[in-house]
């Protein structure tokens, strides 16, 4: 009679067809799997029983990854921002789990997330989404190393393509003057004077409400931002960091720009009687509801094109922002605090390019400091 197999005990045979097999018992279960050749057998069945060996239960060697990720999921929309949650639930149900979903986390290998990852490329997701996808993998695996349900995380070993430079374009102020010129008497003028004038990112104009503006001391507080996380709903939430919650000093033309925005918007409630819908917002639709996104590019691309300049993001108008404020010399950490940016190194980073160089100042002035001075001291000359 042959001997029962005790618990983390492991064997290795080959069957009729030319496989070879694997076995391993656990906890009163026994785990098998094949494979073409002998040593990928005994290397399973060796990493089998080194990971009984350190503490993985029967139960967590026979969690799929998409079950895994479902738990993942749950436990980052309590402890996420909510866009941020429902983004990671996009990436994971729309990429990862119909394709890796079914494979037990503990037969998860890098061969599998990189053969993801490679038809994604082939089928024209961009690499932007890619590295996105590869985040989320590589989270919720470290996660589950740290659970003991695997012992290492195979997204540490895939090949990652590399995050493509955006380009990042610069208006030129006759360039800047053109498009406020066009702009003149749009619905939306106020905005794209503000987005140039304050370098604020488009969630927070469109966020901005009536009572963050103070009109005597001409400062706008920067309090949410307007989020519609892949079409779900509108969400205001707050700065992403401190120092995004801040106050931006407007100067008398803004203000200016900022009176007619509101007495044109109080006609268009008049008008809209009881259509209107109360959000309190600066920049809002003819019936007071945010501005969708949408809109605004579409908005945007035709003033370009009424402006007669070239296509470029809306982004690219806080990037003139900070371009306009350091080539006039505004200090980086005066621009940094406009921005909302987390430390002024990080304005450094982004826009150190645009610094106005300033050697020849510089070398001027260490030659005029170690000059030497003749200095009269009791009918001798000195050298100072």
């Amino acid at each position: 009679m042959p001997k029962k197999r005790g618990n983390n005990e492991g064997s290795v045979f080959r069957l009729s067809s030319g496989r070879w097999c694997g076995q391993v018992s656990h906890e009163g279960h026994r785990q098998s799997k094949s494979f073409i050749t002998q040593r990928e057998c005994i290397d399973w069945v060796r990493q089998s029983r080194n990971q009984i060996g350190d503490g993985m239960t029967y139960a967590s060697t026979q969690v799929t990854l998409g079950e895994y990720l479902d738990g993942w999921l749950i436990t980052k929309k309590a402890n996420n921002r909510y866009a941020t949650w429902v983004h990671y639930d996009w990436l994971a149900r729309g990429y990862i789990i119909p394709v890796l979903g079914d494979i037990k986390l503990k037969d998860l290998r890098s061969i599998h997330i990189q053969g993801l990852y490679t038809n994604l490329l082939k089928s024209g997701t961009g690499i932007p989404t890619l590295r996105k996808i590869h985040a989320v993998m590589n989270s919720a695996l470290n996660q589950a190393v740290k659970q003991d349900v695997i012992l290492g995380n195979p997204v540490k070993k895939v090949e990652l393509p590399k995050k493509p430079e955006k380009e990042m374009v610069i208006l030129t102020e006759i360039q800047v003057s053109q498009l406020l010129v066009a702009a003149k008497n749009h619905r939306l003028e106020a905005l794209f004077h503000l987005a140039i004038s304050t370098g604020m990112r488009e969630s927070e104009l469109l966020g901005l409400q009536w009572k963050d503006l103070d009109w005597i001391k001409q400062i706008v507080k920067v309090e949410r931002q307007l989020e519609r996380p892949h079409g779900d709903g509108i969400h205001f939430i707050p700065p992403k960091t401190k120092k995004g919650r801040r106050s931006i000093k407007l100067g008398s033309k803004s203000i200016e720009v900022l009176r007619d925005h509101y007495d044109h918007q109080q006609m268009e409630r008049i008008t809209a009687r009881d259509a209107w819908k109360e959000y309190d917002l600066i920049f809002s639709t003819r019936v007071g509801t945010p501005i969708h996104q949408r809109d605004l590019m579409r908005r945007f691309t035709l003033l370009l094109q009424e402006a007669g300049l070239p296509h470029f993001r809306f982004h690219d108008l806080r990037h003139t922002a900070a371009s306009l404020l350091l080539n006039y010399n505004i200090p980086l950490i005066v621009v940094s605090g406009r921005l909302g940016h987390a430390r002024a190194s990080i304005t450094s980073d982004v826009y150190g390019h645009l610094i106005p160089s300033m050697q020849d100042e510089a070398a001027q002035l260490i030659d005029d400091l170690v000059t030497p001075t003749a200095v009269m001291i009791d009918d001798s000359v000195l050298l100072k």
